[in-house]
């Protein structure tokens, strides 16, 4: 069930004046609720989660593992071997795994080499890979890089955050555009009526004749169906809004008639955006979410090409166990009675190994190309902007020049008229003209808006000002 926006706004007591039948949503109000309760946003979150299950199940490699291996066989009456083998290991950082073992093996068929006393044997020692793994492992890479994926899930997700942002400030001043348009319509309108009105007393009394009636009524309907137009794209716009409104229990949220953008906006948006007093040359690009993601992931590709140029080297493990049967006596474990032994692998032409290296070399080179072009495209992109949003200046400035002289042309028009020294035609003429403008001005506006909604996106300025 859809709830209206205007209910949400009683509830939380924001609207300036509970006494006027039309509510304004400012444009940091409204980001507020997008940053606070959207989906897409909550979503956002589950990067983080994500990166620290896997930091988790990448700690896991290091937990301490407990072993039990029991067989038995007994067939018509003989027990041929009764074997326990129980064993505790403690993985270390750089590939060390210390091992406590306790094995008891009784039976008429056991193998030589599993007599054992009576009462078990004992065994504490040591596991060292002296080559491939010692300094570099496939476990000590995955804790490392996991680690990086949660610094580089915080930057995606401050991404992402910020592009659903931008996506629904643009919504919100498309809303204020088409809201804007609709009020000159509706003005116009108003002026038109009257016109049209005064021409039909003045043709009933013999001062006009009926060709202007004919003329003052098809501007009449003219604006009618301009303001009829501009209303459908004004609900347009209100229902894109509605998208990225939502309540904390993932209600979605429309507005209905009675709710208005701040026309204000102009004096607010760098506020609002925390792009005022933006200094454009001393900014850290370094600090851009953008480019901390791809720094962590050539980071955590870098962990994976030592991985593999470690893999080149041979396998060579080294065991060795202290064995005791009266464990609880310290000194019975000594070099005396012990168990050893090495393994040592080594693949002959080494493809495998040497292919994983080139592989992870040709990722690495071009997570590099992508930071570099990265870099001078953000540089490019807000020097590109900043350019635009000085001529949006300029532009704004001529048009509220070209808006005033229009306006005073249209009401000289309208003074000679009645004076009876200009025709309705002129009248039309010089109020169209105005009109063109005044919708120009609004364009310009909104393309100036849109630009500062780019550069908080390109920004990446995800802390939006809410008030």
């Amino acid at each position: 069930m859809r709830v209206t926006l205007l209910t949400l706004f009683l509830c939380f007591s924001v609207f300036s004046n509970a006494q006027d039948s039309t509510k304004t949503i400012t444009l940091s109000e409204y980001l507020g609720y997008v940053k606070s309760f959207h989906p897409i946003v909550k979503q956002a979150n589950l990067i983080i989660n994500e990166s620290e299950a896997k930091l988790m199940k990448a700690r896991g490699a290091f937990d301490p593992k407990l072993e039990v291996d029991y067989d038995r066989k007994k067939f018509k009456g003989t027990e041929y071997y009764d074997r326990l083998n129980a064993s505790f290991k403690i993985p270390t950082w750089f590939g060390v795994e210390f091992k406590g073992n306790f094995e008891e093996n009784t039976g008429d068929f056991l193998n030589p080499q599993s007599f054992v006393p009576q009462d078990g044997l004992y065994s504490a020692g040591v596991s060292i890979p002296v080559a491939k793994g010692l300094l570099s492992n496939s476990r000590m890479a995955m804790l490392r890089q996991s680690r990086l994926y949660v610094k580089q899930a915080k930057a995606d997700r401050q991404l992402l955050v910020n592009n659903i942002l931008y996506d629904a400030t643009v919504a919100y001043f498309n809303w204020l555009k088409t809201y804007n348009e609709k009020n000159v319509y509706e003005d116009f309108l108003t002026n038109a009526d009257m016109r049209f009105k005064g021409i039909i007393k003045s043709f009933e009394v013999g001062e006009k004749p009926a060709i202007d009636t004919l003329e003052a009524r098809i501007t009449l309907n003219n604006r009618k169906l301009n303001l009829e137009k501009s209303r459908i794209k004004f609900i347009k716009s209100s229902l894109e809004l509605s998208n990225y409104l939502w309540l904390n229990d993932n209600t979605p949220i429309e507005i209905k008639e009675g709710i208005i953008p701040d026309i204000n906006t102009f004096n607010t948006i760098d506020n609002t955006l925390n792009t005022s007093g933006l200094d454009i040359e001393s900014f850290d690009f370094e600090s851009h979410p953008k480019l901390q993601s791809l720094d962590y992931k050539y980071r955590s590709l870098n962990i994976e090409k030592r991985l593999k140029l470690n893999n080149l080297l041979p396998q060579i493990d080294l065991q060795y166990n202290f064995l005791s049967q009266t464990p609880e006596v310290a000194r019975s474990f000594s070099t005396s009675a012990y168990k050893s032994g090495v393994n040592i692998s080594f693949p002959l032409f080494l493809r495998k190994e040497r292919g994983d290296l080139k592989l992870a070399k040709i990722k690495l080179q071009n997570t590099k190309f992508d930071i570099q072009n990265t870099r001078v495209s953000l540089k490019n992109k807000i020097d590109a902007i900043n350019q635009e949003l000085d001529s949006y200046v300029l532009q704004n400035d001529f048009t509220d020049v070209i808006v005033n002289d229009y306006s005073k042309m249209l009401s000289a028009e309208e003074r000679k008229f009645f004076l009876g020294e200009s025709s309705l035609f002129l009248v039309n003429s010089r109020e169209s003209k105005l009109i063109e403008a005044k919708l120009k001005a609004i364009e310009i506006e909104n393309s100036f808006f849109k630009t500062k909604a780019n550069l908080f996106n390109v920004l990446a300025l995800s802390e939006v000002q809410m008030n």
